[in-house]
């Protein structure tokens, strides 16, 4: 089924399908699409907007995989999405709050190598739910470990380029192109050296979902099922709430 218009319902509905979508997310990697040492598990981080976020771990024994431990390499199957790189001539000037990770490791010594990130409409609330959002991901990306952002959230008067352009602008001050049509954004970023590469594909409500690239590694990537996990995710919500997405019944959303 195509994107829906998640504006229609309220935020703790929406974080129900966030959940649920996370879920699903870690069972479809960990049925068989992960590589053998690798293993996706939901966490919650503790903060203001408690965020749920997927992380891909490997034991300390697997630490640092090489660029031939399993997946696509990038160099043999490009990702068929858009690509893009910061202008080296256009880097802004280094911001503070970037010295602390987004992680904390378990004490099994289990290591982080990437990150799943669903955008909630508490993250474009305001103006600091942005920059706490936007450093969170940046300090990510500084540490060494692969993100996924899914922002199925229109912009708001915080983000007026959407969460990849508020990310991005850590990164390049030209600003982000937006699309007037196509205002969510799936992105996947790989953490080359100096700076990040994202692989975007931007979409909108209607639109069908694509599998995007979850970075393992900077040279190596799975498929993510996000059009499948999606939709196992939206029939495990409630009928009412689907009717109000779907709009036959009046959603209880105002202003």
């Amino acid at each position: 089924m195509p994107i829906h218009d998640w504006t229609r319902v309220n935020d703790g509905t929406f974080h129900a399908f966030h959940t649920l979508w996370l879920g699903e997310i870690m069972k479809a990697l960990n049925d068989g699409l992960l590589p053998a040492g690798y293993y996706a598990l939901a966490e919650q981080i503790a903060s203001r907007m408690q965020t749920d976020v997927l992380a891909l771990r490997v034991p300390r024994n697997q630490q640092n995989p090489t660029a031939t431990s399993g997946g696509l390499a990038v160099a043999e199957a490009p990702p068929a999405v858009r690509t893009a790189r910061p202008d080296p001539g256009r880097r802004p000037r280094q911001r503070g709050r970037q010295g602390r990770h987004l992680v904390v490791r378990h004490s099994s010594g289990h290591e982080v190598v990437a990150l799943i990130e669903i955008v909630s409409p508490s993250n474009k609330d305001r103006r600091d739910s942005v920059r706490d959002f936007t450093d969170k991901a940046v300090r990510t990306l500084h540490a060494g470990v692969q993100l996924m952002l899914l922002d199925l959230q229109p912009p708001s008067r915080f983000d007026p380029l959407g969460m990849h352009g508020a990310i991005w602008a850590h990164f390049d001050t030209q600003p982000v192109e937006m699309q007037p049509d196509f205002p969510l954004m799936l992105a996947s970023y790989a953490t080359t050296d100096p700076d990040p590469t994202a692989y975007l594909e931007p979409t909108a409500v209607g639109r069908d979902l694509i599998d995007m690239p979850l970075f393992l590694n900077p040279e190596r990537y799975i498929n993510a099922p996000l059009q499948a996990t999606y939709d196992r995710a939206y029939r495990g919500m409630p009928a009412f709430w689907r009717d109000v997405v779907e709009g036959r019944e009046e959603s209880p959303v105002t202003g």
